[in-house]
């Protein structure tokens, strides 16, 4: 079926429903579920904050076979801080039939459809508390609905008679509310398979932690959802293999939840197929010309050995007895996964690859370069000129299309957590498939979901199941008769060059991780992350953002490794070592060699200077120099090089200002004092010396006139 610009139309205003204005969007730009409430005289409601929803469905997900009796199911939605008083609610039908898919969309997207409106029945309805809802059932009578043919009938229900606030104040508000949808009429079935993809992107671009797969994997977690969403359908799972590389790489320290999950996904009967890592889109790496698919380096980096188990020591027979001990050896050491084994998804089909739209039948001839031999690749109805069938083929190529219409409608209805909000996309997603089936009667219509991380399980359930053929095979499909069509792809100018960018700069990037002892601790994050950048679930909107972002943090960590600024360094001797800082601020140790280098000669330098310096740190580089002048200014010039050569930072230009003679001028005086304390020391010594040889003098004479006088006395006596 081709694309209309409608249909395109629907299918953009279907994607904002996912984004945080999704309530409002869907009552006010779409009237998807309601129109705004509109005060009794008609003017668009001002006075307060809050709308009511209403929302209107017949039969199941807005089909009934023809003849059979339904009931209206509506559903209204009080978001408003006020009490919603009783009304009344009004079904009614237009019994002239919505003529395609393009009408089905202007009825939808402008609430404009041919042909008169007649009442089906009305219902009282009951107050309803702020932030609260409630359910009505309005019964059709039989013979309402039995003269209809096989068809799309445009719906509407209307609320009148409720309002908010106290009648006669200023916050009274009447609520009076409108809904559309349509019916379906129709007894053939036509065969569709879903296609559900499954991606989770964690925060820092890389893997996803422990922390985040713990979360993911819970109860309630995304990750369950989209499990417990599939399970028991028939659809096509397409898978990350990132998010199990996630699980893997942990090994033993892998959250509980997380490996319940893995294996509860292998367990599914669901087909399958693996995605690129990281949901890279393959047309635009085709579109620059990339020789083969990007691929993370390696995952090495991110599997702790600690977390495997070892393998068991070799038993030998102790010699002189029969009993085996173990014997350790070299096989002792854990058993790592390999990337192979960390990104395999089990029993997925090969072959299939599903890009961005847009791709060209020469990517296509790229696409079989890349996997080495028959490729299928997906594409959306819009990106083909005709085709009305599931299986297709062009210059050769084999092709599943996925119906741009329905797909839009699903991924609406899978991304809508109010059941009641829902069930206007299913009816929507029923009448695209009434035409599709009525254009293509013999051929199975394959469905392609939008990347989305944050569905609720039951309306991804609800959603899949409103259209999914029990039993559907995609392999038959694959090898079903194709239909022959021509490509409407162009060349993205933007996204080519940005991923020619990043590449450029991952190139800059490997030669600076030669500073590291293993560059893969960076190297295989930043590929990682080039591949999330040009992933198929990034919007449009954020594409550029995001690039430049990565881009700068590129920059950044090419920066993280430098020689801060130094002030004028004072040289105060002829020899000396001086101080020089570098800094670090990656999560690793990096390895070093500083160079020095003197614009004047009479400054010798140590050229070469080898360090380590720790992750997140500072280390100061003791550089020996000699000074062949007395006094005088001059600069050093420093380089930072990584062991092979590669310059990392620099030139980085330190004045030096030598004062050796300060040197000379401080050791004469230094001598000079020392001299003069040597000789004064000598002067007391002598002096002292004087002094002591006096006093011994004075105390002879002294003794020897007491011995006369005593020999005096002595003779005198006699």
């Amino acid at each position: 079926m081709t694309a209309s610009t409608p249909d395109r139309r629907l299918r953009a205003r279907l994607r904002r429903l996912t984004s945080a204005a999704a309530a409002f969007a869907l009552a006010a730009g779409l009237g998807a579920v309601a129109s705004p409430a509109m005060a009794a005289d008609g003017d668009d409601e001002t006075t307060d904050a809050g709308i009511v929803e209403l929302s209107v469905a017949i039969g199941s997900h807005g089909r009934i076979t023809p003849g059979a009796s339904a009931t209206a199911s509506l559903s209204l939605q009080n978001d408003t801080d006020a009490r919603l008083s009783t009304g009344t609610v009004t079904v009614e039908i237009n019994r002239t039939p919505l003529s395609d898919g393009t009408a089905v969309s202007t009825w939808l997207d402008e609430t404009s459809a041919p042909g008169e409106f007649e009442t089906l029945g009305s219902k009282a309805t009951d107050a309803v508390e702020a932030g609260g809802s409630d359910r009505v059932s309005v019964d059709i009578p039989p013979e309402s609905l039995a003269e209809l043919a096989p068809g799309v009938y445009p719906i509407r229900a209307e609320l009148s008679g409720a309002s908010t606030g106290t009648v006669g104040s200023d916050d009274f508000v009447s609520r009076n509310v409108s809904a559309d949808s349509v019916l379906v009429v129709t007894a053939d079935a036509v065969q569709v398979g879903v296609i559900v993809p499954i991606t989770a992107t964690p925060a820092d671009g890389v893997l996803l932690t422990a922390d985040e797969l713990a979360e993911l994997t819970a109860a309630d977690g995304a990750l369950t959802a989209a499990l417990d969403g599939v399970s028991g359908t028939a659809a096509v799972i397409a898978i990350d293999p990132a998010i199990v590389a996630a699980i893997r790489v942990l090994g033993t320290s892998a959250p509980a939840n997380a490996t319940d999950w893995l294996e509860r996904f292998d367990d599914l009967p669901n087909e399958r197929f693996a995605l690129q890592f990281g949901d890279a889109d393959a047309t635009v790496q085709a579109q620059a010309q990339l020789p083969e698919l990007l691929q993370p380096t390696t995952l090495a980096p991110f599997v702790n050995p600690l977390s495997f188990p070892s393998t068991p020591a070799t038993a030998t027979p102790t010699p002189g007895t029969s009993t085996p001990s173990p014997t350790p050896s070299a096989t002792d050491a854990p058993v790592l996964p390999d990337d192979e084994t960390l990104t395999a998804i089990d029993d997925a089909i090969e072959g299939i690859v599903w890009p961005l739209a847009g791709a060209r039948s020469e990517d296509l001839a790229t696409f079989t370069s890349y996997f080495g031999g028959e490729v299928t690749t997906i594409v959306s109805s819009s990106a083909t000129d005709a085709v009305d069938t599931a299986h297709a083929t062009t210059d050769g190529h084999d092709l599943l299309v996925v119906d741009e219409a329905i797909s839009a409608a699903i991924s609406g209805a899978a991304s809508e957590s109010a059941s009641g909000a829902r069930q206007r996309w299913l009816a929507a997603a029923s009448a695209q498939l009434y035409f599709a089936g009525q254009a293509a009667p013999q051929g199975p219509l394959l469905v392609g979901l939008d990347r989305d991380e944050t569905r609720d399980a039951a309306a991804l359930r609800e959603a899949i199941a409103a259209v999914d053929s029990p039993g559907f095979d995609l392999s038959s499909v694959r090898s079903a008769p194709a239909a022959g069509v021509a490509l409407t792809g162009a060349v993205d100018d933007l996204r080519v060059s940005a991923l020619q960018n990043m590449l450029v700069d991952e190139g800059t990037l490997a030669t600076f991780a030669t500073i590291l002892d293993d560059p893969q601790v960076l190297l295989s994050r930043e590929r990682i992350r080039v591949l999330r950048e040009i992933a198929v679930g990034v919007p449009e909107t954020k594409f550029s953002t995001n690039v430049a972002v990565h881009r700068a943090a590129t920059n950044d960590t090419l920066h993280a490794v430098s020689i801060p600024p130094s002030s004028t360094i004072q040289l105060l001797s002829a020899n000396a070592d001086l101080p020089f800082s570098v800094r670090n601020d990656l999560p690793w140790p990096v390895n070093l060699r500083l160079t020095v280098a003197p614009t004047d000669p009479r400054l010798e330098v140590q050229g070469s200077n080898d360090v380590v310096v720790q992750a997140n740190s500072s280390a100061r580089v003791k550089v020996p120099v000699s000074a062949r002048v007395g006094s005088g200014e001059l600069d050093l010039r420093l380089n930072l090089y990584s062991p092979t050569g590669a310059l990392i930072d620099g030139p980085q230009t330190v004045r030096v200002a030598v004062r050796a003679e300060w040197e000379t001028i401080g050791l004469v005086i230094f001598g000079g004092l020392a001299v003069l304390l040597i000789v004064g020391g000598v002067i007391r010594t002598v002096l002292r010396r004087r002094r002591e040889s006096a006093v011994e003098g004075g105390e002879a004479d002294a003794a020897a006139d007491a011995d006369a006088l005593d020999e005096s006395g002595e003779k005198e006596t006699t």
